[in-house]
């Protein structure tokens, strides 16, 4: 399912558009040295005035909601920051991301979020309702980077299982192998208690997904880590990413890159075990 972001929103959700809310946190270790585990990367644990890696910022200003606060997914009861949007299932649908420069490891961080635009639209699958948070990092020095965020909202029923052909012929490929202790491991480091990343009754039977879904901040992430990998000195200035379709843990997937580099940029991808792409994604880097 390709998905994008309309421009008007229906009542009753055009009063939330320009909600903010504020979180501030401090950009320590553990988070960073679990990140890289799970990435099966050998890291040394980063030290106060670091570089944190590139979409750390997804490891802090994390929703600590208590457990009376959870609803029947797990997810935070709707209606506190984002509107109550009376669709079951959420999909992070893709995000578009500006880097002024790293994170600095043991530093004070402040992320301002406000929802820029919510539009729903009639799918192939049903009613979608698109909601985009902007969120903006600070630190004592200034802006630190800008992260766009789409949400999709849609209502049960099974996902379209066509998909567009993957490109092929890729300079760089990693196969992931994607299983229930990878998906617990980033569920735990970013504290995200869906239910269908861990639950595999709730996942089959009561959303009817073939497997557990993989997290689609994971799949990005992967796809950055392919990027270091192969260019372990890239600095990334910009990134882009959209989402098709929904990974599972029952089979792999591959994620691939195709480097310009007299344009300091890559194209990044995951192609799954039917060869279909399931995410896309841009990536440009500071000229030395």
């Amino acid at each position: 399912m390709a998905v994008g972001v309309g421009t008007a929103a229906p009542a009753p959700y055009a009063d939330w558009i320009g909600r903010s809310e504020t979180r501030e946190d401090v950009v320590t270790v553990a988070p960073l040295v679990a990140l890289a585990a799970l990435l099966d990367r050998d890291d040394p644990a980063p030290r106060p005035g670091d570089a944190a890696p590139p979409l750390a910022h997804w490891l802090y200003f994390l929703p600590f909601y208590r457990e009376s606060e959870a609803g029947p997914d797990g997810h935070a009861v709707k209606g506190s920051f984002l509107p109550p949007i009376p669709l079951p299932q959420r999909m992070w649908a893709g995000s578009r991301l500006e880097f002024a420069r790293p994170l600095v490891v043991g530093s004070a961080v402040r992320r301002t979020s406000t929802i820029r635009d919510i539009a729903t639209k009639q799918g192939r699958s049903g009613t979608l309702t698109f909601v985009t948070v902007r969120h903006e990092v600070s630190d004592a020095g200034g802006l630190v980077l800008s992260d766009e965020h789409d949400i999709v909202y849609r209502g049960e029923g099974r996902l379209a299982a066509e998909g567009q052909p993957a490109p092929t012929g890729e300079a760089w490929r990693r196969e992931i192998r994607p299983d229930p202790v990878l998906l617990f491991r980033y569920s735990a480091v970013t504290f995200n208690s869906h239910r269908i990343h861990y639950d595999h009754p709730y996942a089959t039977g009561v959303e009817g997904y073939p497997g557990l879904v993989v997290h689609g901040p994971l799949v990005a992430t992967l796809l950055v880590d392919l990027l270091r990998r192969n260019r372990p000195e890239t600095t990334l200035v910009q990134y882009r990413f959209r989402a098709f379709q929904p990974l599972f843990d029952n089979g792999p997937f591959e994620t691939c890159g195709q480097p310009d580099e007299a344009a300091a940029a890559a194209r990044l991808w995951t192609r799954n075990a039917q060869g279909a792409l399931t995410m896309e994604a841009t990536a440009t880097w500071q000229r030395r």
